[in-house]
């Protein structure tokens, strides 16, 4: 496992960033090549935070499941008998073989390995050929819990015990979604959209808190909403993006029949985008997951007024698949290449006062978290 930080690089990553947006250069590229910093981040951030899972309509039954990983580490969320919604290690308290594997519904959870046999609550209940060892009960064994909530419509899960709930960290985040978003936990899931790329996590984060390179990058998109109405404004753990839709034609689909006619987007610390845009009722969730120093991957689960997507969103799916993520990996594995050069150790922070979204300030609040993070994880 590549080795943490050292207190002086701890020190010196912070260097040539401000408090002050309009006088901070970004986050250090080191952050973003290096081996030491990415374990530091799978520690200081992607352990420490909150971690889209799904859409609560996945988990609604009792005894369904879904299994991910989180900072390298296997969790299973299930939903028991009694409807609580738990998480836990997905490893077995035996020879810590893996329980769960991908998702669907069972009765309970049996290890694969030797056959233990644990409720849904995580409690074991049937170990075989256990009878005559001593100093063995299987009400002693329990498997370990893991932080898991329920908010604005999806599944959050947190590898600390000791983090705030999500709804408390979050401040005004879930009123915000329900306002702009009221039928949130009645959409379906409709489509999914997976993507590989040779850039760090961060990077791609980046790219995602600004449109200051949409009028460069992305032309389509400025046709499909209007530019001059788009806002982004950076809170306690996130930062939305609002925006009126295009009132002409665009080239990125047709959105004439729209009755969503609000961009509206948010950003969670660290890695989960919630996107709605113009069209039917809807909404979009990109997982930023992050593998390696230089590799991230993606998915865009599209949920839906219904399972099929309709011609309108077949067309928003396209344009997103074939054009606007196209465009977007170019540039952040283009970055990723760059910042792996002698020619680039950090750059300027544009900054525009009245919040636009050709401004680079919601980035340097992602940078901020960052470093704040970097700084708790640092040693004494």
């Amino acid at each position: 496992m590549p080795q943490m930080p050292t207190k002086a690089e701890y020190a010196a990553i912070r260097q040539g960033y401000s408090s002050d947006e309009g006088n901070s250069l970004s986050l250090h590229a080191n952050a973003y090549t290096q081996d030491q910093w990415f374990a530091a981040d799978a520690q200081a951030i992607l352990a420490k935070s909150w971690q889209w899972v799904c859409h609560v309509e996945k988990l609604r039954e009792p005894g369904s499941y879904i299994t991910i990983h989180v900072a390298g580490h296997p969790v299973a969320v299930v939903r028991d008998r009694e409807g609580q919604l738990r998480a836990f290690y997905n490893v077995c308290k035996h020879r810590a073989h893996e329980l769960l594997s991908g998702e669907g519904t069972t009765s309970r959870i049996m290890c694969p390995y030797h056959a233990w046999v644990y409720k849904l609550d995580g409690q074991l209940v049937r170990a075989p050929e256990t009878e005559h060892l001593e100093n063995f009960n299987t009400d002693d064994i329990c498997l370990d819990q893991v932080q898991v909530e329920a908010f604005a419509g999806f599944i959050y899960v947190n590898l600390d015990p000791s983090a705030p709930a999500l709804a408390q960290q979050s401040g005004d985040l879930e009123t915000e979604i329900r306002h702009w978003a009221p039928d949130i936990e009645n959409l379906t899931f409709g489509h999914r959209l997976t993507y590989n790329i040779k850039s760090n996590w961060k990077n791609v984060v980046d790219n995602f808190l600004e449109c200051y390179h949409c009028p460069t990058a992305h032309k389509d998109f400025c046709d499909l909403v209007d530019m001059d109405t788009y806002k982004v404004t950076t809170y306690g753990i996130y930062s939305s993006h609002m925006a009126d839709a295009g009132v002409g034609t665009n080239t990125a689909y047709d959105v004439s029949n729209a009755t969503v006619r609000t961009h509206a987007v948010w950003w969670l610390w660290p890695t989960t985008c919630l996107m709605r845009y113009p069209g039917r009722s809807s909404m979009i969730v990109l997982n930023i997951i992050p593998v390696g120093p230089d590799r991230t991957l993606e998915t865009y689960d599209f949920f839906l007024e219904t399972p099929d997507p309709d011609p309108m969103e077949l067309d928003a799916i396209r344009y997103l698949d074939e054009v606007l993520q196209v465009e977007d990996i170019g540039l952040v594995e283009s970055v990723q290449r760059g910042m792996n050069t002698p020619a680039f150790t950090q750059g300027r922070i544009v900054n525009d006062p009245s919040g636009s979204g050709k401004s680079e300030h919601a980035v340097h609040h992602f940078h901020g978290l960052v470093l704040e993070a970097y700084a708790k994880a640092a040693p004494a």
